[in-house]
């Protein structure tokens, strides 16, 4: 992390800028031409976090505000603050009220800074007591939801929302209260609480921690991604309209019972993060921060641009000292209060930019450096990111980002924002257009390879095929868009379909693509690994307030009359193979074959061979492409029975290589037999002591192989210690000549 000395334009910040900007250049060269306005982005940043913390405090001990605004009881008494500059009075109304002004309740403007203040003896307010604030200001009032409330009620009878009280009488012990957070890389799970249950009903805290998390827990996955923990005063927002920042949403439940499930979670060895939306703010003036105190410049920014026309929503004004108080206060509020490990910062794209990237095409670095970048929120993000890791070290931040910002995931020491990962949204983008538009067969492998690799070598990124974006009503899952209809009536172990045979096949390879060549991470959104039908359908006015499609159908995995229990056998074992071969691990990615027409991928990674046939009618009895030498041995195999596959290939299959001299460059070619739609993988076969001497089944079927081939032919085989490499020729040797004494 940079330090910020005492005057950050002295000669010495002069210098460090120098070291950070020689750092960022070394890793990319093409932000070369953008040097000045680079230089001017990390002063700004710096003189930001001076501002701020006037080197007398750590940026820590500044993002406290959660500390001292909102409702505490200290000494034996309650003390309220407020930020509210604009109000002219302000009463504290509720159930110790009756809901009526009282000149007992009235807070009281501290200092200069539009402060507000109230001390209460202990017996005006107790547990769960509903209150909220009455606030004047010049030209009018209105009820006002505290901007640091924890704890927001809706009334199952008026729908109104209200702070409550939350003080019980004996708070939440943490059980596991040494929490290693998993290494890289991340193998991500993202749910939503409240539709995570079976039940047509908005599930809780409770529910999901019984019945979900340990089916979690058994998956693979070592990171849980919370949606909708934020209080959100539409259900069908998906969360991501806030209303209350500081409060955990209490239609799932009391913060107790998240702290429980958070909990849990570390017991089980899960990392848990949570979906942070600082991107916007609700257009709600009751429940939320709009027009608090009477303007709307408060928290936001005055006139058009502070609403979000796309989202119906309010842009944060992030140049203002309070506002950085706010946002920075509630990044540190979740990692203190919660123990959560990381955020997943939601809308990034859409804080970098005035016009929030909407509808643009991000296509030069000259994109990243014009008048529309909003410095203001780069330098936000860039302190929330040093806040995080400098209260947790080893928590994770990742960036939801659709323009390919450089930098986002570049360390703040090396010139970067600081991000931990990235999302790679382009990935799911591209296979929604491949799935929804164009026919299978017209795939371009070139094109499909391209968009997977596709991505900074320098930044951390996070690979997935559809996120909670892609399963929303008005689109479609992948599976869906491939099986449709077919879902409902032909998803019996015993009903084989074209349409659901295709389906699931291109479902594995496409999940399993996308992992095999992910950059340092992978993520799932529940039950899109076992093929969960149909989309999300939030209770609304349109389908008459119902939760059938806000749900999860767990039974149908489960069930083993039905096929998606191979779609979940697959995912688990996709997973358990990149995490015991170490296949994220391995940066370097090399493409060894790839043929559109042919409709073939073949790659190396973490020494393995990858090898896809897309083909939707072609299966190749001798596929030939060139590989080192050796021995290999079939691990993986997406056409296996245990997947629902058609087990058109033998397992533990051993292959070898033979030395072709056919061409002018001498090669050692691999030939395989590739079913339609199907994926493989290949591992080198070590010499030990047991490991060179072949079957005679194996033998013999080498040697019916290359009767066939006509080319010259060379094989090479691994001697022992057993001295096996003699024995297997001169067997080969016999079998080919037994019919033709001439073929060697």
């Amino acid at each position: 992390m940079f330090e910020t000395p005492d005057d950050p334009k002295s000669p010495s910040q002069d210098n460090h800028i120098n070291t950070i900007v020689n750092r960022l250049l070394s890793r990319d060269s093409y932000l070369r031409p953008y040097e000045k306005t680079i230089r001017r982005r990390l002063l700004k940043t710096m003189e930001t976090e001076f501002r701020l913390t006037q080197d007398e405090r750590s940026l820590a001990d500044f993002a406290a505000g959660h500390e001292y605004f909102g409702l505490h009881f200290q000494n034996n008494e309650w003390i309220f603050r407020e930020w509210a500059p604009n109000a002219a009075r302000i009463y504290l109304i509720g159930d110790m009220t009756n809901w009526q002004e009282k000149k007992d309740f009235a807070l009281h403007r501290i200092g200069q800074d539009g402060h507000w203040e109230i001390r209460l003896s202990q017996d005006k307010l107790k547990h769960r007591d509903h209150y909220r604030l009455r606030i004047h200001w010049p030209g009018g009032e209105g009820d006002r939801i505290p901007a640091y409330a924890r704890r927001v009620v809706q009334d199952p009878d008026t729908l109104i929302f209200n702070a409550q009280v939350w003080s019980p009488t004996d708070p939440y012990e943490w059980k596991c209260k040494d929490f290693q957070s998993p290494s890289d890389p991340m193998f991500v799970y993202e749910v939503h609480v409240g539709m995570a249950q079976e039940e047509e009903k908005i599930g809780s805290y409770k529910e999901f921690t019984t019945r979900i998390l340990p089916r979690i827990a058994v998956s693979g996955y070592n990171t849980l991604q919370l949606m909708a923990i934020q209080e959100h005063p539409y259900y069908g927002s998906f969360g991501y309209q806030v209303s209350n920042f500081f409060a955990a949403s209490s239609r799932f439940g009391t913060p107790e019972d998240l702290k429980d499930l958070i909990d849990t979670a570390h017991t089980a060895g899960l990392r848990v993060i949570m979906d942070l939306v600082h991107s916007h703010g609700v257009s709600n003036e009751v429940e939320g921060l709009s027009r608090f105190d009477g303007t709307r410049y408060q928290y936001f920014h005055e006139g058009p641009r502070g609403i979000h026309e796309a989202w119906d929503s309010r842009c944060f004004d992030y140049g203002k000292y309070q506002v950085l108080h706010f946002l920075l206060s509630n990044c540190r509020f979740w990692l203190d209060e919660y123990h959560l490990d990381g955020f997943r910062f939601d809308g990034v794209t859409s804080m970098l930019y005035m016009d929030h990237g909407l509808e643009k095409a991000f296509t030069s670095y000259e994109d990243y450096f014009n008048d529309n970048i909003d410095e203001d929120a780069l330098t936000y993000q860039t302190l929330a990111n040093k806040l995080i890791h400098d209260v947790r070290p080893d928590a994770v931040t990742i960036a939801e980002d659709i323009s390919g910002m450089p930098g986002l995931a570049v360390p703040i020491s090396s010139g970067g924002v600081g991000f931990d990962y990235r999302f790679a949204m382009g990935v799911p983008d591209n296979w929604i257009r491949l799935v929804k538009d164009t026919p299978d067969e017209q795939w371009h492998m070139g094109q499909l390879w391209h968009e997977l690799t596709n991505r900074r070598r320098d930044e951390k990124t996070i690979s997935y095929t559809e996120s909670h974006d892609q399963a929303l009503v008005g689109d479609k899952t992948i599976i869906f868009r491939l099986i449709d209809a077919d879902m409902y009536d032909h998803m019996h172990v015993d009903d084989d379909t074209h349409t659901v045979a295709r389906g699931m096949a291109l479902h594995k390879m496409i999940r399993f693509i996308t992992l095999a060549t992910a950059g340092n991470g992978y993520l799932n959104f529940m039950g899109n690994e076992f093929g969960h039908p149909e989309w999300i359908d939030f209770p609304r006015e349109g389908n008459n307030w119902s939760c059938r499609y806000a749900r999860r159908q767990w039974h149908l995995m489960d069930d083993k009359n039905l096929k998606y229990q191979f779609l979940a056998r697959f995912d688990r074992d996709m997973i358990s193979l990149s995490i015991n071969c170490k296949i994220l691990e391995s940066q370097e990615i090399s493409l060894v074959c790839e043929h559109s027409d042919n409709k073939i991928i073949v790659f190396e990674r973490a020494g393995l061979l990858f090898v896809f046939n897309f083909h939707p009618e072609h299966s190749y009895s001798d596929y030939r492409f060139e590989a080192p030498p050796g021995k290999y041995r079939m691990i993986f195999n997406s056409d296996a029975s245990e997947y629902g596959g058609h087990n058109r290939l033998l397992p533990d299959q051993h292959h070898l290589t033979l030395f072709d001299t056919s061409m002018e460059r001498q090669r050692n070619l691999l030939s395989l037999y590739l079913p339609t739609r199907t994926a493989l993988v290949l591992e080198p076969v070590s010499s030990g002591c047991n490991e060179s001497e072949y079957s005679e089944n194996e033998m013999k079927n080498w040697a019916e192989k290359i009767k066939k081939w006509s080319l010259d032919t060379y094989v090479d085989f691994d001697n022992d210690a057993m001295g096996h490499e003699p024995k297997n020729a001169l067997r080969l040797k016999e079998l080919l000549t037994s019919e033709n004494p001439n073929l060697i």
